[in-house]
């Protein structure tokens, strides 16, 4: 069983981390589209560089601290029972388990970035991104807290968001000039946190469909149509979701061409002769 606090943090990180791929990913092609690479993750601009790293901080630091809480403040350090870890809290190792894998991507990118010892190239940090989404995907789809009705509806639709996030991160390694790749990485991101948010209001908070209610620590429906409405709500909730994020990718595109677009990419709709050959 989840909460609304529990939903709402990962989602925060994984909705920053998706919008600024979605934008540097766009600003990228729309510069030079020729010479265009697939970034794992993108530097910040300003304050001389100093601000360079933040994203790599985002999601090291976010991913200690939620981490943190997993394990050392929701267990009270009560990590075993009897010699065997306490059975009560393996939710609680599950997710740390999930976290401790982002929170090794942010290092290993960072010491690969700011070190000479650990260079790895971008399709390798592709892969161990790929790593913690699998780990994600792992621990949502094999969860020693059984999600069923309602509850488990929405957090297959998660699953089925970790699978883009890891397939497109793994195309990443694979085809590293490609910006509908890159493209659909973030959105497939950004996807994920909006759908925590989403699924943190919804079963945790002011939009529990009609007909369904938390009881204790389940979300309870008092018909089967009152699930498959629910259900449905979702899907609705899902699609509505994905065309808002289309939606800002095309205006954030048209924006991006108009201030940063460089003047070789008009010669992919004009001649060598100038001539408009549209």
């Amino acid at each position: 069983m989840g909460s609304f606090k529990g939903h709402i943090l990962p989602g925060t990180l994984f909705l920053f981390v998706g919008v600024w791929h979605i934008w540097s990913a766009v600003v990228r092609h729309v510069e030079n589209p020729k010479s265009f690479r697939v970034r794992v993750w993108n530097p910040v601009p300003g304050l001389n560089g100093k601000l360079k790293y933040l994203e790599l901080y985002v999601i090291t630091i976010g991913a200690f601290i939620d981490m943190s809480i997993e394990l050392l403040y929701s267990t009270h350090l009560n990590f075993f029972v009897n010699g065997v870890l306490n059975p009560s809290h393996m939710n609680n190792f599950e997710h740390g388990g999930m976290l401790f894998m982002f929170f090794i991507f942010g290092v290993v990118s960072l010491l690969s970035e700011k070190t000479r010892f650990f260079p790895l190239t971008e399709g390798a940090l592709c892969l161990i991104a790929s790593m913690a989404f699998c780990a994600e995907y792992l621990l949502f789809y094999f969860h020693s807290t059984t999600h069923q009705g309602l509850e488990g509806y929405y957090h297959l639709l998660l699953v089925l968001l970790i699978a883009v996030c890891i397939i497109s991160t793994v195309a990443g390694a694979l085809i590293p000039n490609s910006f509908p790749v890159d493209l659909s990485n973030g959105i497939a991101i950004t996807l994920q946190g909006l759908w925590f948010y989403q699924t943190a209001f919804t079963l945790y908070g002011p939009m529990m469909p009609d007909g369904c209610f938390l009881k204790v620590d389940q979300i309870m429906c008092r018909s089967t149509d009152s699930e498959v409405r629910g259900e449905l709500l979702a899907n609705f909730q899902l699609f509505s979701l994905a065309f808002g994020v289309l939606v800002a990718v095309v205006g954030s595109y048209s924006f991006a061409a108009s201030r940063y677009g460089h003047s070789e990419r008009n010669s992919l709709h004009t001649g060598e002769d100038g001539l408009d050959r549209d």
